[in-house]
């Protein structure tokens, strides 16, 4: 029997920045150019404004994503060398509070001590690591691959309604782009969303509802701004 059993845990993080990274695009690209626009201060400089809004945005994500990353990266580091003085102070306690985590877990508690030394003899730091600190392989973190992956995906994200700018003008520009953007981000939603295993529905409908409260109320505060003018 062939039995293929295959799990999308090993997508989260590239699927995370991506996701996170092209919204972001789509959502605050196309809420700047509905509220500018409808403000009507700088109606034919919009594609400018896009533009901008696409290069600040871009290095923000990254550089945000490198941070956060990086920060989260130092943490984990920190714990391990911490973990590793443990260790070598007090092998006995640690294969105990070891065991007591198997125990909790359902083992039997010989079984549980049987298993703590065995995997401690083995790779004892990794052992701690993942049951104690939850510390994998999986989850540690690529801070410059995050930073990519966040920079591209929200330029990629922000191309769409900067492109909209170029077909469509005058008083179409907004409703242009919010139908461009709705789209992209309902099928954005659903690709992540099959990608990862999840409901396309569910995550379809999200971001629909995020994005155009942004982009209303973008318009919203351009328009009262061109009222008080």
């Amino acid at each position: 029997m062939n039995y293929n059993h295959e799990h999308k845990a090993e997508r989260i993080g590239w699927i995370r920045a991506v996701v996170l990274g092209a919204n972001d695009g789509i959502v605050s690209t196309a809420s700047l150019i509905a509220g500018v626009a409808a403000s009507q201060a700088v109606t034919d400089n919009l594609f400018v404004v896009g533009l901008a809004g696409l290069v600040a945005g871009a290095m923000s994500m990254a550089a945000g994503e490198y941070v956060s990353v990086s920060s989260q990266t130092d943490i984990e580091r920190a714990e391990l060398a911490l973990e590793q003085n443990h260790i070598e102070e007090n092998w006995e306690l640690e294969v105990q509070e070891l065991a007591l985590i198997y125990r909790g877990r359902g083992l039997k508690p010989d079984l549980a001590d049987q298993v703590a030394r065995q995997l401690m003899a083995k790779d004892a730091l990794g052992s701690h690591a993942r049951d104690e600190l939850g510390i994998t392989d999986l989850a540690q973190g690529q801070p410059l691959q995050a930073a990519l992956f966040s920079a591209l995906s929200f330029s990629a994200g922000a191309a769409l309604p900067l492109l909209t700018l170029l077909v469509v003008s005058g008083a179409m520009v907004v409703p242009a782009v919010a139908v461009v953007s709705l789209v992209a981000l309902g099928t954005l939603g659903s690709v992540a969303a099959a990608v990862g295993g999840a409901s396309k529905l569910k995550a379809a409908g999200r971001v629909l509802f995020w994005g155009t409260l942004a982009m209303v109320v973008s318009s919203g505060i351009g328009q009262l701004f061109h009222l008080s003018v």
